[in-house]
């Protein structure tokens, strides 16, 4: 079961569950799809993996399946901004 992680790796905005904007690799990193655009070019930064939109959780699922409340925060930020 995905945690659903509740804030981008790299700018720390809130993902809630029903984020659309929520993007995720296999291991789960998460970033904003903001930050994977202009930032990964859509490959994760920890583990070099594709990075996909999370899929939401129902939110009758949410009660018994909560998401995670543990943010995770890169302190060096991401990757460095791809040359234009």
């Amino acid at each position: 079961m995905l945690s659903l992680r509740p804030n981008c790796e790299c700018c720390d905005r809130d993902l809630p569950p029903e984020s659309r904007e929520a993007m995720i690799c296999t291991f789960e990193c998460t970033f904003c799809a903001d930050c994977v655009e202009a930032r990964l070019g859509g490959t994760c930064s920890n583990c070099g993996g594709e990075l996909v939109r999370r899929p939401v959780r129902p939110a009758a699922m949410l009660k018994k399946y909560p998401a995670s409340t543990e943010r995770v925060l890169k302190p060096e930020g991401c990757a460095r901004e791809r040359a234009a």
